[in-house]
């Protein structure tokens, strides 16, 4: 007495990529995530930190409103900092791994 059915799967089921989506590969996608949010970061912080010294300019004077400028320049500068490490971090991974993070492969320049 046999309780158990043989099971066969399907041979193979291709499902084409649809027509208007350009990436096809999820690598790709997160690299391009990867590369926009980090852009993005760079630009805020800029904003930030223009941002902080007109506070810092029309502040005339005024404790209060010296002190928040300068904590929102200092805020911007530590944000920058940190999106240089990150993308440096990227870059260092890239290469040690031999994979593509971000963009194509970065190349350390030789002085001779």
């Amino acid at each position: 007495m046999n309780l158990v059915q043989q099971v066969y799967a399907q041979a193979s089921i291709n499902i084409p990529p649809p027509e208007n989506v350009k990436i096809t590969n999820i690598g790709t996608l997160i690299s391009a995530l990867v590369g926009l949010m980090l852009i993005l970061a760079a630009l805020m912080a800029f904003f930030f930190l223009i941002l902080g010294g007109i506070q810092w300019i029309t502040s005339g004077g005024d404790k209060a409103g010296m002190e928040s400028a300068r904590n929102k320049i200092t805020h911007a500068i530590v944000g920058l900092i940190i999106v240089g490490a990150a993308w440096a971090v990227m870059i260092l991974v890239q290469n040690f791994l031999g994979i593509t993070i971000i963009g194509s492969s970065f190349t350390v320049p030789s002085p001779f």
